[in-house]
C-alpha cells in the first residue's frame, strides 16, 4: 500500500507542476488555470476561526513544516477558515496572537507559538492569518478564503445566532463589508484564489428570498474588490440545498467565476442511519438526494465544491465508515472538487476543552504526520482530476474504481491476476451498450467462470459471463451471471486480486458491509503508459502489436 501512496502522490505533483498558472476561473463545470487546463481543487480544511483566531496547530509545529506536511499528503489547497469579526472588529483584529491567548488562559499554547512560530506571537490575528497565507504560498498552496462565521467559536448549530442573515452575530451589511475588505487585503496575493462567502447558512431564519437578497450582493462586492478570485456560494441547510436554484438561477454582473459548495458528512443523513438501514439503500437514497440537492448543478454547467466531507479516522465510527465508501464512488464519478474536514490533529480549545484530540484530522495530536496514512492513501486517487479541458492525454475511456481502497483496476502484466491498483495505472475500458467491459482498443472483454476465482480477460465476448451490469440501489454492484444462471458480483481478495463472489448486502440487511464489492466506472481521459505496454507484445519487423492480434 506504501507504493500505491508514493505511485499516486508522485502522479499528483507532477500533474501539479503542469498546470498551476493562476488565477483560476470556471469553465462551463471545470474550474480551470488562465490556459484553460482543469484544476482540481484537492484541499484540505485549515480552521482558524476558533476563539483564539488563529490558526489550529502553530503551537505545536513551525508554519512552515505544516505546510510542507500538506503538500506531502497530497493537497494542492487549503480551505482557511476566519470569523467576520476578524475583519470588522477593530478591537479583535488589533489584539496580538500573545494577547488573544492570554485572554484565554492558554498559557501552555503561548510557549509553543513562542517556540515554533516566534515571528507571529506578537503580531495582529490579522498579520498572523496573512502569514499563514504566505506561508503556504511559498510551498505552491493554493488558499480558499472561508468565511466561517462572525463571532469565534466552533460551528455550528441551528442556534448559535451566526447561522443565516439577520441572526444576531450576522448582520447582512457588516457581512458584506467584512468581504469586501478581505477580498481588498487579499487582492494580488496569488495563491488565494477564491473566497467561499459563508459557511452553512442555517437556523430558524433561513429562507430563500433573503439567500437572493444578500448572497449576490456579497458576491458582487468581493469580485469588485479581487476579480481574481473564484467566488464560492453555500446554499441553505448547512449547506446541503441548493435545489431552489432550479426554480430561480443567479443574476449577477460578472462571469467566469462562479462556483457552487456543498457539504456531505455521514451524520448529514442521521446519526445511526448507515448502522439501522442496509447500506445500498442509504447510499442509493442519499446519493439521489445529493444529485437532487447539489449534484445537478454539474449537469447544468456550474462547478460544485464539496467545501466539507469527513469521518472519523480511528475507524471507530461504523456509521461514518460506511458513508465514505458511498461518497467516494460519487465524489469520483462527477470528479468533484473538495475539501477534506480537517487538517487539525487538535485544538487549542474547544467548546471549553484545552487542547481536544480532533478525529477528523489528517494530522495526528501533535502535528507531527499524517493521523491515517491509509485514508490518505485512499483518497489519493481523487486529489487529480480524472478528465477536464486540456486533459485529453487519452481517448475518453472508463477507469473502474474501488471506494473502499481508493484504487482501480488494473495489472502488472499478461502473466499477473487482474488486481488493485493505483488509478494512475488503470486499465482503460469502454462500457458497451450489450454491458460488456472491454479493455479499449482492443477486443479483451472481462469475464467470469465461477465464484470465487480470478477474473480473465476473454476475446469471446456474447454470454452472460461477459455481461456486467450495475446492481442494488447503491448503482456500486458490477453483476453478471455465470452460465448456470447464478448472478455473481466483482469482489476483492485479500491480496487485492479482482476475483468474484455471491453478491452481499443488496437489500434489507443492515448487519453486513458491501463495501469491498462496491465499484464505481468513472469516466476518464487520463492515459496510463504502464497498461498501454502491458496490452503490447513486441514482434521483430512489426514492433509493438496488440495482443488480440497477435498469432
Amino acid at each position: 500500500m506504501g507504493n500505491f501512496t508514493t505511485s499516486s502522490i508522485l502522479l499528483l505533483f507532477l500533474f501539479s507542476s503542469v498546470v498551476t498558472s493562476l488565477p483560476l476561473s470556471t469553465n462551463s463545470r471545470w474550474i480551470v488555470d488562465d490556459r484553460g487546463r482543469r484544476v482540481k481543487l484537492a484541499c484540505v480544511n485549515w480552521a482558524s476561526h476558533m476563539e483564539p483566531v488563529l490558526a489550529e496547530g502553530l503551537s505545536k509545529q513551525p508554519m512552515d513544516t505544516i505546510a510542507k506536511r500538506i503538500v506531502s499528503m497530497g493537497f494542492n489547497c487549503v480551505r482557511f477558515t476566519w470569523p467576520l469579526y476578524l475583519i470588522t472588529n477593530d478591537s479583535l483584529a488589533s489584539l496580538t496572537v500573545r494577547q488573544s491567548f492570554q485572554q484565554l488562559g492558554l498559557l501552555e499554547s503561548i510557549a509553543g507559538i513562542q517556540a515554533n512560530n516566534p515571528s507571529i506571537i506578537d503580531v495582529s490575528l490579522i498579520k498572523a492569518y496573512q502569514a499563514v497565507v504566505s506561508s503556504l504560498g511559498e510551498n505552491n498552496v493554493m488558499v480558499i478564503l472561508d468565511n466561517h462565521i462572525s463571532k469565534p467559536g466552533w460551528c455550528c448549530s441551528n442556534l448559535d445566532d451566526n447561522g443565516f442573515f439577520g441572526d444576531k452575530y450576522f448582520d447582512p451589511d457588516l457581512w458584506i463589508t467584512g468581504l469586501t475588505q478581505m477580498a481588498t487585503l487579499f487582492n494580488g496575493v496569488t495563491n488565494v484564489v477564491g473566497m467561499s462567502l459563508r459557511n452553512e447558512p442555517r437556523g430558524p431564519k433561513q429562507n430563500i428570498n433573503d439567500w437572493y437578497k444578500y448572497m449576490p450582493k456579497g458576491a458582487e462586492a468581493v469580485h469588485s474588490a479581487n476579480p481574481n478570485v473564484l467566488v464560492i456560494l453555500s446554499g441553505l441547510s448547512f449547506d446541503r440545498d441548493l435545489s431552489f436554484l432550479k426554480n430561480q438561477q443567479l443574476k449577477l454582473t460578472f462571469s467566469g467565476k462562479l462556483v457552487f459548495e456543498a457539504h456531505w458528512y455521514g451524520f448529514s443523513d442521521g446519526q445511526t442511519t448507515w448502522v439501522k438501514d442496509n447500506p445500498n439503500e442509504v447510499c442509493g437514497r442519499v446519493a439521489t438526494y445529493m444529485m437532487n440537492t447539489s449534484g445537478y448543478l454539474v449537469d447544468q454547467g456550474y462547478p460544485l465544491f464539496i467545501g466539507e466531507f469527513g469521518i472519523d479516522q480511528s475507524g471507530a465510527n461504523v456509521n461514518g465508515n460506511r458513508y465514505i465508501s458511498c461518497f467516494l464512488g460519487v465524489a469520483a464519478e462527477l470528479d468533484l472538487d473538495w475539501a477534506l474536514w480537517t487538517l487539525a490533529g487538535s485544538y487549542y480549545v474547544r467548546d471549553g476543552v484545552v487542547g481536544l484530540n480532533e478525529y477528523y484530522g489528517a494530522m495526528d495530536y501533535n502535528w507531527c504526520g499524517a493521523r491515517n496514512s491509509s485514508f490518505i492513501q485512499r483518497i489519493s486517487a481523487l486529489q487529480s482530476p480524472f478528465r477536464g479541458p486540456g486533459l485529453s492525454e487519452a481517448k475518453p475511456h472508463k477507469v473502474i474504481f474501488h471506494p473502499l481502497t481508493g484504487l482501480c483496476i488494473t495489472r502488472k502484466s499478461l502473466v499477473h491476476p487482474l488486481q488493485l491498483g493505483p488509478c494512475s495505472d488503470a486499465y482503460p475500458w469502454s462500457y458497451s451498450p450489450q454491458k460488456t467491459l472491454v479493455v479499449k482498443g482492443t477486443r479483451f472483454c472481462l469475464q467470469t467462470d465461477a465464484s470465487g476465482t480470478s477474473l480473465k480477460l476473454g476475446i469471446f465476448c456474447t454470454g452472460s459471463n461477459s455481461k456486467w451490469e450495475t446492481i442494488s440501489d447503491s448503482k456500486m454492484h458490477l453483476s453478471a451471471k455465470l452460465r448456470d444462471g447464478k448472478s455473481i458480483c466483482l469482489d476483492v481478495a485479500s491480496d487485492n486480486t479482482i476475483i468474484t463472489n455471491g453478491c452481499k448486502c443488496i437489500s434489507k440487511d443492515n448487519t453486513c458491509d458491501p463495501s469491498s464489492q462496491w465499484f464505481k466506472l468513472v469516466d476518464s481521459t487520463r492515459s496510463s503508459t504502464r497498461v498501454e505496454r502491458s496490452l503490447l507484445q513486441y514482434l521483430p519487423g512489426k514492433g509493438l502489436v496488440p495482443n488480440h492480434l497477435v498469432g
